[in-house]
């Protein structure tokens, strides 16, 4: 009877811990999904049709990154229940306070564009002009926070993240192909780096790009607002620790089966096509791809870089208006309305309005400007990392749930990392025959 009644009781704490994780779940997977945004798949598709399988081991060290990264907000939001810009300025001072501010903004307002690059470009290859993809989608944007509700909006976010799945069969359709590598030199590509032209600019600028798409400054000021505007505690820390660590793993999967789609069908087979963003890796699958898989595949990837588009301009434009609350004392929350929080809705409206209108421009470099947000994004992110660790640190602020010593040996070495890549990327674009 003792163990039968220990048994019951185990069923029921499990249970009652996995109903507070679902009620918790949603800031982490929302962030690190929303994070495979339309630029993120353009740098993907790009890797793997130029380096093949050659650089998945970065996966290997990108998915603790992100989830390192991202956990802090998880403690700092439910700790002090204060946004990241609004935390910034407490600690910090006005001078770094607008400082990040000004960063966020900028590198948000970039990062928008490509979104909508994403958004317009995918819906072309269903013959639906951009001028209309770009109405139809920032009304839609408006319409998806004007319910007055947190809740709605992260039921309606989660269920677009479900489509950031689509790529996958993609990956198992090009690898069965005759000519495929087999998934033998995939798994090679997770322990064994090979680059046949030695340590090259494209090289760095590509590595720097994927550490851009996958770890970003929006995502820190995100997710710890979005903590704090679901009410999360510091007894919710743990399962919000854990919703971070799935996320970090389904982004990082996801990223890796499109390096081996576009690696698979064009750096093994087909080097002579030069890929350079999603749309076109859809459009060149069609006539490589077995009959009807090739159609179907070029579906999938635009379904999936519409949807990448939708939720990264969502979540950017959110994390940009919460800073901004945060910063001038404003109502700055999904549960207030309109009439309530007018200037919080007013800057998201602003950012998606120009954002989107600059890639109406006609010849307008959209390509490049995909590219170089990734690597801009990486270049100012030790700066928040700096400010995030500081504070992560600080009793002050947290208490008892400062950084362990782990934590701190895990986001230094993070933030030596990418402060040595941006490094090389500058001393590579100045001395360009440095490192033949």
């Amino acid at each position: 009877m003792y163990v039968v009644s220990k048994s019951i009781h185990m069923t029921n704490r499990f249970w009652k811990q996995f109903v507070v994780f679902l009620s918790v779940l949603g800031p982490g997977i929302i962030v690190m999904v929303a994070d495979n945004d339309a630029g993120g798949i353009s740098t993907y598709a790009v890797t793997g049709s130029q380096f093949g399988f050659s650089l998945l081991w970065m996966f290997i060290i990108l998915l603790p990154m992100a989830y390192y990264v991202q956990e802090m907000t998880v403690r700092l939001g439910a700790v002090t229940k204060r946004g990241h810009a609004e935390a910034i300025f407490e600690g910090f001072g006005p001078f770094w306070g607008w400082f990040s501010l000004a960063d966020l903004a900028l590198v948000n307002w970039l990062t928008l564009i490509t979104e909508y690059i994403g958004m317009i470009e995918a819906m072309k290859m269903f013959g639906i002009p951009g001028w209309l993809t770009f109405i139809a989608v920032t009304l839609i944007l408006c319409t998806v926070i004007l319910s007055g509700s947190y809740w709605n909006f992260e039921k309606l976010t989660l269920f677009f993240c479900a489509f950031n799945l689509v790529y996958i069969p993609a990956a198992f359709w090009g690898m069965k192909l005759s000519y495929s590598p087999g998934w033998g030199e995939v798994l090679k590509g997770f322990y064994h780096p090979h680059f046949a032209s030695g340590l090259t600019g494209d090289l760095i600028f590509i590595i720097m790009a994927n550490i851009g798409t996958t770890i970003a400054p929006w995502m820190i000021f995100f997710q710890q607002s979005a903590v704090v505007d679901k009410g999360l505690d510091i007894h919710d820390i743990k399962f919000g620790q854990t919703e971070t660590l799935i996320g970090s793993a389904a982004t990082c999967i996801v990223a890796v089966f499109i390096i081996i789609t576009t690696g698979a069908v064009f750096f093994f087979h087909h080097p002579q096509v030069i890929i350079e963003d999603a749309k076109q890796t859809a459009e060149a699958l069609v006539p490589l791809l077995p009959a009807g898989e090739g159609a179907l595949a070029k579906k999938l990837f635009a379904i999936g870089l519409f949807d990448a588009g939708f939720l990264g301009a969502l979540c950017i434009s959110l994390s940009s208006s919460w800073a901004v609350g945060e910063v001038f004392g404003w109502a700055h929350s999904l549960n207030a309305n309109v009439k309530d929080a007018k200037w919080f809705h007013a800057v998201y409206f602003f950012m998606l309005l120009t954002a989107g209108a600059v890639v109406l421009i006609p010849g307008a470099p959209l390509v490049t400007i995909t590219m170089f947000v990734q690597v801009v994004a990486v270049t100012l992110l030790p700066a928040a990392l700096v400010f995030l660790l500081l504070i992560l640190n600080d009793p002050n602020f947290m208490g008892e749930h400062v950084n362990t010593r782990t934590q701190n040996i895990m986001n230094w070495s993070i933030v030596a990392v990418v402060a040595v890549m941006s490094t090389l990327l500058g001393v590579q674009t100045l001395f360009p025959d440095l490192f033949k």
